[in-house]
């Protein structure tokens, strides 16, 4: 009887080390950034968050006032290098790449910003 404890014991011993492990290689891979992306209004809104609509990012919530994004996202599967390329292949720019210049001509009127040089 005293053996079925401990082979119960250590069992529940690892299920519950596996579970912590792997909980914290899950929280690793979730970042979060923010950063400026320029921009204007509720379109460029729109059209910022759509960029980031892609495979390993959790959310993408861009503030019109602060011109930040914040990011969640998942580390193996997107970098942040891609994060600003994707925002910069529609056309804004952002703190570490510059915006597609044609993507930038063809935004509307009320969401092409002044540009640095």
């Amino acid at each position: 009887m005293k053996t079925l404890q401990k082979i119960l014991l250590s069992s529940i011993f690892l299920l519950a080390f596996f579970n912590c492990n792997s909980q914290n290689k899950s929280q690793k891979k979730e970042q979060s950034i923010e950063f400026k992306v320029w921009g204007n209004c509720e379109m460029c809104k729109e059209t910022i968050e759509n960029a980031l609509d892609v495979k390993g990012v959790k959310s993408a919530d861009w503030n019109m006032e602060t011109k930040k994004i914040k990011v969640i996202f998942d580390s193996e599967k997107i970098t942040e290098v891609k994060i600003h390329q994707l925002i910069a292949a529609s056309g804004y720019d952002t703190e570490d790449a510059k915006g597609n210049d044609k993507a930038y001509k063809e935004l509307p009127d009320c969401c092409q910003y002044t540009r640095k040089p």
